[in-house]
């Protein structure tokens, strides 16, 4: 009778054994249950059968063996809701909200949130030959396709290799349990500390702390199915950096996530403007410098209704200059992405993680792309998107990834050293005999760590920002001779003409340049501005003009020299923007605002000119 048994007691969280005897009263048993489940209160039910049925309660003053509970036996808790109604605790449990034991309350992305909303199923049409039941009916020739289906996918045009991330999710939580116990889980190449068994690495290390080995799979899903640069205009001044120098180039996308309904459940990376933080780019290598404005620049684009989607650089060698054709130098026979590539692109996407409800950490994998400006086989330029996997991603996180010197296609993973512990990582591959065999990855290809996205341009061009003529000049090119100034801007104005002053001033760049200038920063007082380009309001831009703050701008610019139409028309508090001009001058080595009557400038003591 006091032979300690094992029960069974299965929950949404999991399942746990309680120890117990045969002659244990229930409101003990009961007790053990809620400590193991972590309730403070009766906020839960137990029954004996699945359906519900057979409450075992703590009025009953009876001991396990009276209700038939022994050794093994399965029993059932269901928790109870606030509301008080265990049911719609277990309904909340099943559906699309359900989180892993311990994940914290996470915001997912809006374009997460309406897709998991979304039925996702492939719906057919009534095969005329092969289905021959009635209309109303269904068959395997015509019943919808779950979003996952493989078959489906391939014989798209083009082939699909990669699912959506979301059909990949549905694949999870489709069963009859609607994927209770799904936990995306990261990757982790560290020791986990809090092993007191043994004193640390390099002197000891055991099963529980020791990172598993890592075998490399090509992975089945993609977090974006699509890339798509609203218009040609982006990507060609983009390229223009190239063109005049020769110089290969870098920049950050930025744009938003929708819908891309090519695929099922699928993302599109839509593009709206290309930011090009401070760089050394030479013909053949590339160096990112610190950017100061980095983090003023995500907050204007946010306030724009965008966000930083993915980094884009060129590889471009001229093959001839007369026909306007560049080598086709990326492809099967070399390599798509180098290793440095691929551990920058892990670099980046680390930066930005894509906040997953099913993840115990909050966030699993990343939507940020990589996209390569270089030739095609038709010696154009061509745009190949990518991304490298949750398992490259992992690796470069944990430092575990280095490139290789000599051949840019091989990556090495590293040997463990006194200062890091790093676990063993293997690709399977085919020998000359036709057999699967496992290699340990030094080297290893970086073929088994990228992901390509179809990169593409729309029939009909979309324009978040204005299109003009005379574009303001873009930020970080002044080996171009293309600076960002007020006389860059009063050149800019006096160019672009139109009634409507929205078209004006819906330049991306020249946004960024009124809240980052030194002369006159417009970070504090641009909100309105902003909210007037994000919505297309030309009532919203119009106040703003208006304001002292744009006729202080206009002062500027009517200091150096260039004559603006329009200038006239109002001024600060109201006073003449010419006799304003008058009383102060900019200096053009500076850009101070001098005193009257001062013939040189009192920051730098140059002479006006």
């Amino acid at each position: 009778l006091f032979t300690p048994q094992i029960i069974r007691v299965q929950s949404p969280d999991g399942v746990k054994r309680i120890t117990a005897t045969k002659r244990e009263t229930v409101a003990t048993f009961l007790k053990k249950v809620a400590k193991e489940f972590g309730f403070r209160n009766n906020g839960f039910s137990v029954y004996t059968n699945r359906n519900r049925t057979g409450e075992i309660t703590a009025s009953q003053n009876k001991s396990l063996s009276l209700l038939k509970i022994k050794h093994g036996d399965m029993l059932f808790l269901y928790p109870l809701s606030p509301a008080g109604s265990s049911s719609e605790t277990m309904d909340t449990s099943v559906s699309q909200n359900l989180r892993p034991v311990g994940a914290p309350q996470v915001v997912e992305d809006e374009i997460d949130q309406y897709l998991i909303k979304q039925d996702g199923k492939i719906y057919r049409n009534r095969d005329q030959q092969l289905c021959h039941h009635s209309p109303l009916g269904k068959c395997v020739h015509c019943v919808p396709l779950e979003p996952f289906d493989e078959d489906y996918l391939n014989h798209l045009e083009p082939p699909v290799k990669h699912m959506s991330f979301h059909a990949y999710i549905r694949k999870l939580t489709g069963g009859a349990d609607k994927g209770k116990f799904v936990a995306l889980e990261n990757i982790s190449c560290k020791i986990k500390s809090g092993c007191e068994g043994h004193p640390p690495w390099p002197e000891g290390i055991c099963t529980k702390c020791q990172p598993s080995a890592i075998t490399l799979n090509r992975q089945k899903y993609r977090h974006v199915d699509n890339i798509m640069f609203e218009n040609h205009t982006i990507a060609d001044r983009f390229l223009d950096f190239w063109r005049k120098t020769g110089n290969q180039h870098l920049g950050y996308l930025y744009g938003r996530y929708t819908e891309h309904k090519d695929i099922p459940l699928g993302i599109r990376a839509e593009v709206a403007a290309i930011y090009e933080p401070p760089q050394i780019g030479t013909q053949n290598s590339l160096e990112i410098l610190d950017d100061p404005k980095a983090e003023v620049v995500d907050e204007i684009a946010a306030k724009l209704g965008l966000r930083k989607v993915g980094w884009i650089f060129t590889d471009l060698v001229s093959e001839d200059t007369r026909k306007g054709t560049v080598r086709y130098s990326r492809n099967k026979d070399t390599y798509y992405l180098s290793a440095e590539e691929c551990i920058t692109a892990g670099y980046f996407q680390n930066q930005q993680p894509n906040i997953c409800r099913l993840s115990p950490d909050g966030h699993f994998g990343s939507k940020f792309v990589t996209v390569v400006a270089t030739g095609g086989p038709d010696n154009q330029v061509h745009f190949e998107g990518y991304q490298v996997s949750n398992q490259c991603m992992a690796l470069v996180r944990d430092e575990c990834l280095l490139p290789c010197r000599d051949a840019p296609e091989l990556g090495y993973a590293k040997e463990s050293s006194s200062e890091q512990y790093v676990p063993d990582v293997f690709y399977k591959d085919i020998d000359k005999f036709g057999n699967e065999i496992t290699q340990l990855a030094r080297p290893l290809p970086v073929e088994y760590l990228i992901i390509d996205i179809t990169t593409t341009f729309p029939k009909d061009p979309v324009y978040t920002f204005s299109i003009s003529q005379n574009p303001f000049p873009i930020e970080n090119r002044d080996v171009l001779g293309e600076t960002q100034d007020f006389h860059s801007l009063a050149t800019y104005l006096s160019q672009n003409t139109s009634s409507i002053f929205l078209d004006i001033i819906s330049d991306f760049h020249l946004l960024l340049f009124l809240v980052t200038n030194e002369v006159m920063p417009l970070r504090d007082s641009i909100s309105l501005l902003l909210e007037a380009v994000r919505t297309k309001n030309e009532e919203l831009a119009q106040t703003w003009k208006k304001s002292e703050q744009w006729a202080t701008i206009e002062q500027l610019c009517s200091t150096v020299g260039v004559q603006i139409s329009g200038l006239q028309d109002y001024g600060a508090m109201g006073g003449s923007t010419h006799a304003a001009s008058a009383a102060m001058w900019a200096c053009q080595h500076c850009t101070y605002m001098n005193q009257p009557g001062t013939d040189h400038c009192e920051m730098c003591s140059l002479p006006r000119t």
